[in-house]
């Protein structure tokens, strides 16, 4: 599946809201049986306070505030979603449960995973979503490549780290000339599980500070949410991060990570616009 058939899929439910108006268009979105719900594939609508007004695997959260709801590794993807939608819209990443025939569990973080997603204004104070999961994109359910190469990366990273020793690795780590900048620009990094840097090729200054309560623009603290994940055996976080490449321009972040010993832990991550091409302003 191509990232431009959910863009498509989004246009085309935008479109039916504009005609049909929005009381048909949220019956038709909410409708487990309805034309927008089929394979996976549905549509959610929330009006601009985050008030869930359609989803036909959620109907007992519908009239919810759900402003405050965030994803298995703290994302507030609603507020987030709707900012991005009251700007024009686009894509959006995020973690969360594919739907089952019982429906969808948003308590079962377990099984949680990494998410496309694309939002659009649907007419005046309320807007729509969709998603697919990341694996999805691809016809052999593998990880877009930049996204695969990425997660190499990091298990490399741990397992040159096991092999050699954490001074060689932290060296190689925050080596600019190492084996771990790769020609993408991409890198590892490496904390305490008490949020201190320990190892960075771009951030050497950084080095020895304590992160641990840095907060994004939505008061997700993410350097926390990293060290928590690894802590439990490792995967995925998806962040807002500064883009240095571009400006340190807020964007959404994929991060992966995984832990080396029960004292430091290794990541890496992707921005958004490198998988889909676009940059989604937050």
């Amino acid at each position: 599946m191509e990232m431009a058939t959910l863009e498509s899929y989004m246009q085309d439910a935008a479109s039916y809201a504009a005609v049909a108006g929005k009381d048909d268009a949220l019956a038709a979105f909410g409708d487990p049986l309805g034309e927008y719900t089929h394979d996976g594939w549905y549509i959610y609508a929330y009006d601009n306070e985050c008030i869930l007004l359609a989803h036909p695997y959620e109907p007992q959260s519908l009239g919810l505030d759900r402003s405050g709801w965030t994803d298995s590794r703290g994302l507030p993807v609603i507020r987030m979603g709707r900012d991005v939608a009251l700007a024009g819209g686009g894509f959006i990443t995020y973690l969360y449960p594919k739907p089952s025939e019982e429906g969808i569990d948003e308590a079962a973080y377990a099984i949680y995973e990494p998410k496309l997603g694309y939002v659009l204004p649907a007419g005046e104070g309320w807007w729509i979503g969709s998603g697919v999961a990341l694996a999805d994109l691809t016809p052999d359910g593998s990880y877009p490549g930049i996204v695969g190469d990425m997660i190499s990366l990091v298990g490399d990273g741990a397992a040159y780290a096991l092999a050699e020793g954490d001074e060689a690795a932290l060296a190689e780590i925050s080596d600019l000339d190492g084996r771990f900048v790769n020609a993408n620009g991409h890198y590892l990094y490496a904390y305490r599980y008490d949020g201190t840097l320990i190892g960075h090729p771009y951030l050497p200054e950084k080095i020895g500070s304590n992160l641990y309560d840095r907060e994004d623009i939505y008061g997700m603290r993410t350097i926390e949410a990293l060290a928590t994940t690894a802590g439990e055996g490792g995967g995925f976080v998806v962040f807002i991060w500064p883009n240095p490449d571009e400006g340190n321009r807020e964007e959404l972040k994929i991060g992966y990570v995984l832990p080396v010993n029960d004292e430091w832990w290794l990541g890496s991550g992707v921005y958004l616009s490198e998988v889909t091409g676009e940059y989604t302003p937050l």
